[in-house]
Protein backbone atom coordinates (compact mmCIF):
# COMPACT_ATOMS: atom_id res chain seq x y z
CA UNK A 1 0.00 0.00 0.00
CA UNK A 2 0.99 3.41 -1.33
CA UNK A 3 0.38 6.88 0.50
CA UNK A 4 -1.28 7.06 -4.05
CA UNK A 5 -3.23 4.24 -3.05
CA UNK A 6 -4.91 5.98 -0.17
CA UNK A 7 -5.19 9.41 -1.76
CA UNK A 8 -6.92 7.96 -4.97
CA UNK A 9 -8.93 5.02 -2.64
CA UNK A 10 -10.17 8.43 -0.63
CA UNK A 11 -11.66 9.44 -4.13
CA UNK A 12 -13.73 6.18 -3.90
CA UNK A 13 -14.65 6.70 -0.68
CA UNK A 14 -16.67 10.35 -1.94
CA UNK A 15 -18.09 8.01 -4.40
CA UNK A 16 -19.57 6.05 -1.93
CA UNK A 17 -20.95 8.74 0.59
CA UNK A 18 -22.25 9.96 -2.24
CA UNK A 19 -23.80 6.78 -3.12
CA UNK A 20 -25.02 6.77 1.03
CA UNK A 21 -26.54 10.10 0.38
CA UNK A 22 -28.84 8.85 -2.80
CA UNK A 23 -29.97 5.74 -0.34
CA UNK A 24 -27.44 3.19 -1.71
CA UNK A 25 -25.42 1.26 -0.14
CA UNK A 26 -22.12 3.23 -0.20
CA UNK A 27 -19.68 1.42 -2.02
CA UNK A 28 -17.50 3.45 -4.72
CA UNK A 29 -14.84 2.65 -6.83
CA UNK A 30 -12.47 4.51 -9.85
CA UNK A 31 -10.53 3.85 -12.67
CA UNK A 32 -7.08 4.89 -12.70
CA UNK A 33 -4.40 4.82 -15.74
CA UNK A 34 -1.02 5.55 -15.02
CA UNK A 35 -1.86 8.05 -11.68
CA UNK A 36 -4.76 9.35 -13.22
CA UNK A 37 -8.81 9.06 -12.87
CA UNK A 38 -10.40 8.43 -15.73
CA UNK A 39 -13.53 6.92 -14.50
CA UNK A 40 -16.15 6.74 -11.28
CA UNK A 41 -18.39 4.53 -10.41
CA UNK A 42 -21.15 3.93 -7.07
CA UNK A 43 -23.68 1.68 -6.10
CA UNK A 44 -27.09 2.44 -8.35
CA UNK A 45 -28.69 -0.69 -8.37
CA UNK A 46 -31.72 1.52 -6.34
CA UNK A 47 -31.69 4.23 -8.98
CA UNK A 48 -31.41 2.70 -12.03
CA UNK A 49 -33.45 -0.45 -11.02
CA UNK A 50 -30.79 -2.76 -12.16
CA UNK A 51 -29.08 -5.58 -10.16
CA UNK A 52 -25.93 -5.21 -11.99
CA UNK A 53 -25.49 -1.88 -10.75
CA UNK A 54 -22.83 -2.05 -8.48
CA UNK A 55 -19.88 0.58 -8.47
CA UNK A 56 -17.12 -1.28 -9.89
CA UNK A 57 -19.61 -2.31 -12.64
CA UNK A 58 -20.59 1.54 -13.31
CA UNK A 59 -16.59 2.12 -13.06
CA UNK A 60 -15.77 -0.26 -15.54
CA UNK A 61 -18.24 0.66 -18.38
CA UNK A 62 -17.24 4.48 -17.44
CA UNK A 63 -13.62 2.97 -18.02
CA UNK A 64 -14.46 1.19 -21.28
CA UNK A 65 -15.93 4.55 -22.74
CA UNK A 66 -13.06 6.91 -21.68
CA UNK A 67 -10.54 4.94 -23.34
CA UNK A 68 -12.62 3.56 -26.31
CA UNK A 69 -11.55 0.03 -25.16
CA UNK A 70 -13.16 -2.97 -23.32
CA UNK A 71 -9.82 -4.30 -22.45
CA UNK A 72 -8.56 -2.37 -19.58
CA UNK A 73 -5.25 -3.97 -19.15
CA UNK A 74 -3.42 -0.83 -17.81
CA UNK A 75 -6.25 0.27 -15.65
CA UNK A 76 -6.50 0.48 -11.53
CA UNK A 77 -9.62 -0.16 -10.43
CA UNK A 78 -9.55 1.21 -6.44
CA UNK A 79 -12.91 0.09 -4.93
CA UNK A 80 -14.11 0.60 -0.98
CA UNK A 81 -15.15 -2.83 -0.63
CA UNK A 82 -13.87 -6.30 -1.88
CA UNK A 83 -15.90 -7.04 -5.25
CA UNK A 84 -18.40 -9.85 -5.19
CA UNK A 85 -18.11 -12.93 -8.29
CA UNK A 86 -19.73 -10.63 -10.33
CA UNK A 87 -17.68 -7.92 -10.30
CA UNK A 88 -14.78 -10.15 -10.41
CA UNK A 89 -15.87 -11.75 -13.35
CA UNK A 90 -16.14 -9.00 -15.27
CA UNK A 91 -12.79 -7.53 -14.09
CA UNK A 92 -11.19 -10.58 -15.55
CA UNK A 93 -13.18 -10.39 -19.05
CA UNK A 94 -11.99 -6.50 -18.94
CA UNK A 95 -8.63 -7.54 -18.19
CA UNK A 96 -8.11 -5.21 -15.36
CA UNK A 97 -4.74 -4.75 -14.54
CA UNK A 98 -4.76 -4.17 -11.13
CA UNK A 99 -7.42 -3.83 -8.16
CA UNK A 100 -7.33 -1.84 -4.62
CA UNK A 101 -9.73 -2.80 -2.25
CA UNK A 102 -10.99 -1.34 1.21
CA UNK A 103 -12.62 -3.59 3.15
CA UNK A 104 -12.68 -7.29 3.29
CA UNK A 105 -16.61 -8.55 2.32
CA UNK A 106 -17.08 -12.12 4.65
CA UNK A 107 -20.55 -12.40 3.37
CA UNK A 108 -20.18 -12.58 -0.46
CA UNK A 109 -16.49 -11.38 -1.15
CA UNK A 110 -14.73 -12.79 -4.14
CA UNK A 111 -10.73 -11.88 -3.66
CA UNK A 112 -10.29 -14.40 -0.91
CA UNK A 113 -12.80 -13.60 1.73
CA UNK A 114 -15.47 -16.09 0.42
CA UNK A 115 -14.44 -16.83 -3.01
CA UNK A 116 -11.43 -16.65 -5.44
CA UNK A 117 -12.73 -15.95 -8.20
CA UNK A 118 -9.70 -13.49 -9.13
CA UNK A 119 -6.39 -15.07 -9.84
CA UNK A 120 -8.12 -18.60 -9.85
CA UNK A 121 -5.28 -20.71 -11.25
CA UNK A 122 -7.41 -22.05 -14.32
CA UNK A 123 -8.63 -18.48 -15.54
CA UNK A 124 -6.13 -16.83 -18.19
CA UNK A 125 -6.01 -13.67 -16.53
CA UNK A 126 -3.94 -12.96 -13.27
CA UNK A 127 -3.82 -9.22 -11.77
CA UNK A 128 -2.08 -7.72 -8.49
CA UNK A 129 -4.65 -7.01 -5.66
CA UNK A 130 -3.98 -5.11 -2.81
CA UNK A 131 -6.34 -5.30 -0.26
CA UNK A 132 -6.69 -3.54 2.85
CA UNK A 133 -6.18 0.24 2.06
CA UNK A 134 -7.85 2.51 4.18
CA UNK A 135 -10.05 -0.54 5.55
CA UNK A 136 -11.38 0.69 8.68
CA UNK A 137 -12.36 4.04 6.79
CA UNK A 138 -14.54 1.79 4.26
CA UNK A 139 -15.51 -0.35 6.78
CA UNK A 140 -17.30 1.86 9.11
CA UNK A 141 -19.03 4.12 6.45
CA UNK A 142 -20.83 0.46 5.53
CA UNK A 143 -21.31 -0.25 9.27
CA UNK A 144 -22.70 3.35 9.89
CA UNK A 145 -25.14 2.65 7.02
CA UNK A 146 -26.45 -0.38 7.86
CA UNK A 147 -26.95 0.80 11.58
CA UNK A 148 -28.74 3.40 10.66
CA UNK A 149 -30.73 1.34 8.84
CA UNK A 150 -32.13 -1.06 11.41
Amino acid sequence: MTEADEIVMRSALAEARAAAEAGEVPIGAVAVIRGDIIARGQNRVLRDVDPTAHAEMVAIRAAAHAIGNYRLVDCELYVTLEPCAMCAGAMIHARVGRLVYGAADLNAGAAGSVLEVLNHPRLNHQMNVTAGVLAEECGDLLREFFRERR
